[in-house]
């Protein structure tokens, strides 16, 4: 299970350590990732993703999953969320449609 975030593409990050005598070693930043279960309003279902924490912030923000992923880049998101964002497109063009 790969350290990046299924819906915002965050991944880990290379810095440095400084030591207090100002010895610099290479060190990781690891995002901070949490399993969630989100809901899809339009398509009515739960889907369990490994996101980060400011991507969490961010659906709460943008007004939950559907509103996030149908204006998220592609790149960005995980095979898991395209499937998902691939869903939601069909089924809101379906409502528009009707």
């Amino acid at each position: 299970m790969s350290r990046r975030c299924e819906l915002t593409g965050i991944g880990p990050m290379v810095g440095n350590h400084v030591s207090h005598s100002n010895i610099k070693t290479k060190r990781r930043f690891l995002p901070s990732l949490k399993t969630v279960k989100v809901q899809s309003d339009a398509l009515g279902q739960t889907f369990s993703l490994r996101i980060s924490n400011a991507a969490l912030r961010t659906l709460d923000f943008k007004g939950g999953l559907d509103a996030f992923i149908v204006k998220a880049r592609d790149e960005q998101l995980s095979i898991a969320a395209l499937r998902i964002k691939r869903q939601v497109r069909a089924k809101l063009a379906e409502q528009a449609a009707a």
